[in-house]
């Protein structure tokens, strides 16, 4: 179905790798376009998790640069690039948690991919960056609004102006990342941390996903009224009402 990517979905867990391994996954504009039809495909199976992930020896090492494309128009440019957004839009507007499983580069628009995550495990071998500064282009995927409040302005600013790589350790440091483990280690880890995940009550999991990602962009009077809207309609819920009831049955 897909070439430059693989979808698997068993269990309520769906899974993309991205899959030009012999470029170190890096984005073409058909990888864009099939991440985006296999995160619409996950919503669509009525996933619980997603996983995503890079084959080869990289999870995504940023655009190709090599792929020599033709300049055809600004507005074409315009739509390409609004494009590569709208794979996080779809992982961060997904009704379900996201994790990203990184090793190798994380770099560009790899790191762009795996922040719009929302939990990010990675190897002890991992480097995360953004080259776009160095190369004449510019980042993407809503890093402008995430990144200052992840690390702070001066340390955002420090990472795109120079360009630098940072270990999986330096990310963790940072808050940028969630986890470190040891290469063999990391998917154990990781599907297990799944299967812990799609046992929680959906609807919860979803609700408080859109919490965090709308009050980290709201006033704090926005967060509260929301917040008592979805407290409400959670308590009024068939599932709150049953794990209650289970929970005293205990």
């Amino acid at each position: 179905m897909f070439e430059t990517i693989i979808y698997e979905h068993e269990n309520k867990i769906a899974r993309i790798y991205l899959n030009r391994p012999e470029r170190l996954n890096a984005v073409n504009e058909q990888l864009v376009e099939e991440f985006c039809q296999a995160i619409d495909q996950s919503i669509t199976e009525e996933a619980k998790l997603l996983i995503v992930s890079g084959k080869g020896r990289a999870f995504c090492a940023g655009f190709d640069l090599k792929q020599n494309e033709e300049i055809i128009s600004k507005e074409e440019e315009k739509r390409k690039f609004e494009r590569i957004q709208d794979v996080a839009k779809k992982i961060r507007n997904a009704n379900f948690p996201v994790i990203a499983n990184v090793h190798g580069y994380a770099l560009g628009a790899g790191c762009e991919f795996a922040l719009s995550c929302d939990l990010i495990y990675a190897t002890d071998d991992a480097e995360f960056g953004f080259p776009e500064v160095s190369v004449g282009l510019s980042i993407g995927c809503g890093i402008s609004h995430d990144l200052p409040k992840i690390v702070g302005p001066a340390k955002a600013k420090e990472l795109l102006f120079f360009s630098n790589r940072i270990s999986s350790f330096e990310a963790k440091k940072m808050g940028l990342i969630n986890h470190i483990f040891q290469k063999e280690y990391l998917n154990k880890e990781i599907n297990k941390n799944a299967n812990e995940l799609i046992k929680r009550p959906t609807a919860a999991l979803t609700k408080a996903k859109v919490l965090l990602n709308k009050g980290i962009q709201s006033d704090i009077e926005s967060a509260y009224k929301l917040e008592t809207e979805h407290a409400v309609s959670l308590v009024m819920s068939n599932e709150a009402k049953n794990r209650a009831k289970a929970f005293q049955n205990k």
